[in-house]
């Protein structure tokens, strides 16, 4: 399937409407979409139109319609859907966060320790999160790895928190020889 380019207000309308979706496993009402990016109800269903078109949204009729997101919006998102996603735990200022799912980790700068920073996905609303907040992240399913640090930066359109790393700890094992 070709790429789709949205715009920057595209993405992050169609971003609140799938963190939405995927909390509440129902239709998503343009006000609710409207709250959750600061924008008029009026403005999200004209916006909604162009999305439709573009098959990335499902628009249900009725007194308890609202709007779905398609496979598609997924895709164009780049965010897997998982049926069953292993709980990945995520931390601010010590306090456990409920209703995001940490999609996944990209460590940058690794080989300068002073500058490691690391790119937190996230599904769920990233507004909670400030600058200078400590956080911790895992740990991660697999690898048992755990990032400790504080908030450097958000990236609001892709939900991506920008983490200045001060210490990440795996299990190691023992070298065998």
């Amino acid at each position: 399937m070709p790429s789709i380019d949205l715009t920057m207000r595209q993405k992050a309308l169609l971003r609140a409407l799938v963190d939405l979706h995927d909390e509440s496993e129902d239709t998503i009402r343009s006000e609710e979409i409207a709250e959750q990016i600061d924008r008029n109800p009026g403005t999200i269903r004209n916006q909604m139109q162009s999305l439709r078109d573009l098959q990335l949204v499902e628009g249900i009729p009725g007194p308890k319609g609202g709007y779905k997101p398609t496979a598609t919006a997924y895709e164009t998102l780049e965010i897997q859907q998982i049926d069953d996603p292993k709980s990945v735990p995520l931390q601010r200022e010590g306090e456990d966060i409920e209703g995001v799912i940490v999609e996944g980790v990209d460590l940058s700068s690794i080989h300068h320790p002073d500058l490691c920073r690391a790119e937190v996905r996230i599904q769920g609303a990233i507004d909670g999160f400030h600058e200078d907040d400590a956080v911790a992240v895992g740990p991660t399913p697999l690898s048992k790895l755990k990032i400790e640090g504080s908030v450097d930066g958000k990236d609001d359109t892709n939900n991506i928190l920008i983490i200045q790393v001060d210490g990440m700890v795996a299990p190691a094992e023992e070298p065998t020889h």
